[in-house]
């Protein structure tokens, strides 16, 4: 199947900069429109992806991610059921345990064994089935059979978290481009859905990184070295869970940390940050999708030689215009066959 094409933009004010990203990239042919769940960080998105589903038309829309412990997760169930009503039929869930999220208002991400319960409820209440919960018997009487079902789409990278998504979820967002950790992150999720009695390859691959199209890949590697940082506070969650040197956990994930000091959740995916200063050229080349569109589109076609089904660009380098358009004009039409 080939590689479709998603791109996240961050809730930043203004609001309307928001819906003009997406209008822009539902024009360049991306099939997919996500953004931040970060409410203290950035605009409450719960409040404007409403505003960007009135906007566009075909794109479909949902956070990347969300969590099922900042509200309450009966609230996020019933927000995305009835944004399925408001979109037609346009809503996907990327959902995970909560990171800036939870962590700048002084809470931990959301433990293992409670998530994959929330995650359950919530799929099959945002879709209409009945549920138990708080020893209640709910359900969204409203929702619209005619729609389509919600898909639910499970961040993760430790064994433990992907097993959850192995065992709930439609597919796995992946937060880096590096193939070989792609492959062990999807080859646990699937042993996972597989032992549960799931189809292991209908479990989707959703590999989400920074793009910049340049021939100058010294400028293109600046612009994302807060990326490989923010990854590295997931890999600190699993090396204090698992130990620095487990066998668990591939060394390829592991590794890049050592050198890390810090983290600065105030510059938390923003351009410049001085806590991606230890990220090395490699970690870039490794973790995104950089160079020129013929550099890119080959790292692509790696990416969907190994099953990845999206990509999905984190719009949070400079020239955001001129990226969706690389990628409408130069790229997608090579993986679609369609001019965008």
């Amino acid at each position: 199947m080939a590689l479709t094409f998603g791109v996240t933009v961050l809730p930043d004010p203004p609001y309307t900069r928001l819906i003009e990203l997406m209008q822009k990239a539902e024009e360049h042919g991306f099939e997919y429109g996500w953004t931040y769940d970060s409410h203290i960080l950035w605009q409450d998105s719960y409040a404007t992806l409403p505003l960007v589903a009135a906007a566009t038309e075909k794109i479909k829309l949902g956070h990347c991610v969300t969590n099922p412990g900042i509200r309450d997760p009966t609230v996020t169930a019933s927000w995305y059921a009835t944004m399925q009503d408001i979109s037609n039929g346009r809503m996907l869930m990327g959902i995970g345990r909560g990171d800036s999220s939870r962590r700048v208002v002084g809470l931990k991400p959301v433990r293992v064994a409670e998530f994959e319960a929330r995650l359950r409820m919530i799929k099959d209440l945002m879709n209409g089935r009945k549920v138990k919960w708080n020893e209640k018997e709910l359900q969204l009487e409203w929702v619209r059979d005619e729609l389509p079902e919600i898909p639910m789409q499970v961040a993760g990278y430790g064994p433990r978290a992907l097993g959850v998504a192995g065992r709930v979820g439609d597919g796995v967002i992946i937060q880096l481009a590096d193939p070989q950790i792609i492959e062990w992150i999807m080859e646990t999720a699937r042993k996972a859905a597989a032992e549960d009695g799931r189809d292991p390859d209908a479990l989707q691959c959703v590999v989400c990184a920074p793009s910049h199209i340049s021939d100058d890949l010294d400028d293109a590697r600046e612009q994302v070295r807060w990326f490989p940082a923010m990854v590295s506070n997931h890999v600190m969650d699993l090396i204090e869970r698992y130990g620095a040197d487990s066998d668990e956990i591939p060394a390829a994930l592991t590794e890049f940390v050592k050198a890390r000091k810090f983290y600065d959740y105030k510059e938390h995916s923003r351009v410049g940050a001085k806590h991606g200063e230890f990220v090395t050229d490699e970690i870039c080349d490794r973790f995104c999708v950089l160079g020129n569109a013929e550099q890119a589109t080959e790292k692509l076609r790696e990416l969907e030689s190994i099953g990845a089904d999206q990509f999905n660009i984190y719009l949070m380098t400079h020239g955001q215009e001129e990226t969706l358009a690389a990628y409408g004009e130069r790229i997608i039409p090579q993986f679609t066959g369609v001019a965008a």
